[in-house]
């Protein structure tokens, strides 16, 4: 039987209904396990076709071939860096495409060694390879109020990982949800540590529906014996969000269960008032281009104001993050903000303990 990569798996294929359990945490669905990628191939010219006997036969002898075809064949992808090798030499690869979904579309098999290059995400997400730095968010006497928990990830020789490529890599191989969960359930467990409220990060677009892929952070919150409110969830580019009806299911599932949420990297882009005032978030955080230099910039005091009123309409907190300047954050204070976050009141460092 063909295995399915997570790509493959469709929502009528989760059984949020059966949960199973994993170390008394409710697990909903096996996508946020990565499956190795099997890769549809197809060779479109007789030239690239008269190679496909020997292809199969030393496929088959190495257990790598799926199924084969006339034209075509389905092969593990283990299979696939040597494979790509043996198409680049000897083979016309401007006529071979590949798929990993037969619901996707087609694509140039040039494009299919981003996915295989990107296969070491699988490890992190499989061991859990994530821990977290914290960064103090202070209120305007100083004192502080909450902390960000910020994603680390390590490769297999030890050396630290930023996290663009992290989740580059995440997108690239259909990863995202699977990545977004291990951060998420691993902020809520180590946020135990930290003994303040704390800002963790998520995706949208990761999560296919609230009520299924959410679930276990919900009881894993219950398990620890932490009150939800402790717990703020900031959505990770809030311009970048395409389907706002989507948002809006999940912040209404994290309010319905006592959580809280913001919106981070709010500014002058499209519909940024109109989206604070239709999600109505507990915290609103200002884009950190127009904190830098703010008390000099009469452009970037007025997208401050407009996010603060805006903001303040809601009755949410605004919250300035980037603050690097004494003078920056004299200026947010007297305008109005009412949360601060930057270097200027402290670096990410190491959960303590």
């Amino acid at each position: 039987m063909i295995e399915r990569s997570m790509k493959n798996r469709r929502l009528t294929d989760f059984h949020p209904d059966k949960p199973t359990e994993s170390k008394g945490i409710l697990m909903f669905c096996d996508i946020c396990r990565p499956h190795a990628l099997e890769f549809e191939i197809e060779y479109s010219t007789p030239e690239n076709r008269q190679h496909l006997p020997a292809i199969h036969r030393h496929l088959e002898e190495l257990g790598l071939l799926v199924r084969e075809g006339d034209s075509s064949h389905i092969v593990r992808e283990a299979a696939m860096k040597g494979l790509l090798d043996y198409m680049e030499q000897h083979m016309d690869t401007a006529h071979i495409r590949f798929r990993i979904d037969r619901r996707d579309a087609w694509r140039p098999v040039s494009e299919a060694s981003g996915l295989v290059d990107a296969e070491w995400i699988d490890r992190i997400i499989d061991e859990q390879a994530v821990h977290f730095h914290v960064q103090p968010i202070v209120d305007a006497s100083g004192s502080v109020y909450a902390h960000e928990m910020l994603a680390r990830f390590r490769n297999e020789d030890g050396d630290l990982l930023s996290p663009f490529p992290v989740f580059e890599a995440a997108r690239t191989r259909n990863r995202l949800y699977a990545l977004d969960r291990v951060c998420r359930m691993n902020a809520v467990r180590q946020s135990a540590a930290v003994g303040t409220r704390v800002f963790i990060n998520f995706v949208p677009n990761s999560i296919y529906s609230p009520e299924h892929c959410l679930r276990s952070t919900v009881q894993l919150a219950i398990e620890l014996g932490i009150d939800p409110s402790q717990f703020v969830f900031e959505v990770v580019e809030t311009e970048k969000v395409k389907n706002q009806a989507h948002l809006k299911r999940i912040l209404d599932y994290y309010r319905k269960n006592g959580f809280r949420y913001a919106l981070d990297d709010i500014g002058a882009g499209f519909n940024t008032v109109e989206t604070i005032r239709e999600m109505r978030p507990y915290y609103t955080k200002i884009d950190r281009q127009y904190v830098t230099g703010v008390h000099l910039d009469p452009q970037k005091q007025k997208v401050a104001l407009d996010v603060l009123e805006a903001t303040r309409f809601t009755g949410g907190v605004p919250l300035a993050e980037g603050i690097e300047d004494e003078a920056e954050f004299r200026w947010l204070k007297n305008a109005g903000f009412e949360l601060f976050q930057g270097y200027l009141f402290g670096k990410p460092r190491p959960i303590a303990g």
